[in-house]
């Protein structure tokens, strides 16, 4: 029986030393250690919050130090709240002011797509070919198209985060013109030429148009038509509303903008020269 025991009690001591062994050349635990244990906090994924000196400075407003400043001076406000906190942090989604203007974090990006027909202006999933697949490998930046073109439509089309450079284009009165190559299936009576050029009412709603002129060299089923509007459907509710059917509708021209250089389906990135015209537009 003794020497039982003393059998039992040699095997548990040997069994304690390879443990021992097994744990060399590996890392120490807290617990062997005595550090203390990493909080869960440490442990989990970075936060997408962001410092809001750092958010306004990465709008392109100013620098992290100037931003500083405005802050301290009750110039940005976030969800509509005056922030003067200097370590405050920006979650995901907050809506952020500085002196009353939205802004965003994102560098700003300006893209001109000449559009291929087959593509929808849409930026939802689950409407099939859309032009944000043409402009996917653009930018990083989170741009939107400004106004539309129809599946079926071609030409230039405009892509931005700039917010400022989106309400140039929305003011239908002071805003950006857009100049179209349309083809009709009939020619274009001269009289509706005029019509069109003089302004008219459709169900009570005043359309005007900037210019619209037959194309030199072509038949009379060829016009160019000058609008500020951002959509296409209002200038297919002008012909269908004079009794004419559109075969091919072309954005050709925004503002200074042309297609020279870019072929069918590719994109650019505006020069500073180009994007400091459009905004004194």
């Amino acid at each position: 029986m003794n020497r039982q025991k003393g059998g039992k009690g040699k095997r548990t001591e040997r069994g304690t030393k390879d443990k021992r062994f097994a744990n060399q050349g590996q890392r120490p635990s807290a617990k062997q250690t005595g550090a203390p244990a990493a909080s869960k906090k440490a442990k989990s994924a970075p936060s997408d919050e962001i410092r809001l000196n750092k958010y306004v400075a990465n709008s392109g407003m100013c620098s992290r130090r100037e931003a500083d400043v405005h802050i301290a001076t009750g110039l940005v406000s976030v969800n509509g709240k005056v922030i003067t906190e200097m370590g405050y942090k920006v979650k995901p989604g907050e809506e952020v002011r500085y002196d009353g203007a939205r802004i965003n974090p994102e560098q700003k990006a300006y893209v001109l797509l000449n559009k291929p027909k087959g593509f929808a202006t849409t930026t939802s999933e689950g409407k099939g070919r859309t032009v944000m697949d043409l402009v996917a490998n653009a930018t990083s930046s989170k741009i939107k198209p400004i106004g539309r073109l129809g599946r079926n439509s071609k030409g230039l089309l405009l892509f931005t985060n700039d917010d400022t450079i989106v309400k140039k284009f929305t003011n239908s009165k002071n805003g950006v013109a857009r100049l179209f190559h349309i083809e009709l299936t009939n020619n274009l009576k001269l009289e509706d030429l005029k019509k069109i050029q003089n302004g008219f009412k459709v169900e009570g709603k005043l359309i005007e148009v900037e210019e619209i002129s037959y194309i030199d060299g072509a038949s009379k089923k060829e016009v160019g038509l000058k609008i500020k509007n951002t959509g296409n459907t209002i200038i297919r509710t002008i012909f269908e509303h004079l009794g004419y059917e559109i075969l091919s509708l072309d954005c050709v021209a925004i503002g200074h903008l042309t297609k020279k250089d870019i072929p069918r389906g590719h994109w650019k990135h505006l020069t500073t020269q180009e994007l400091n015209t459009l905004k004194m537009l």
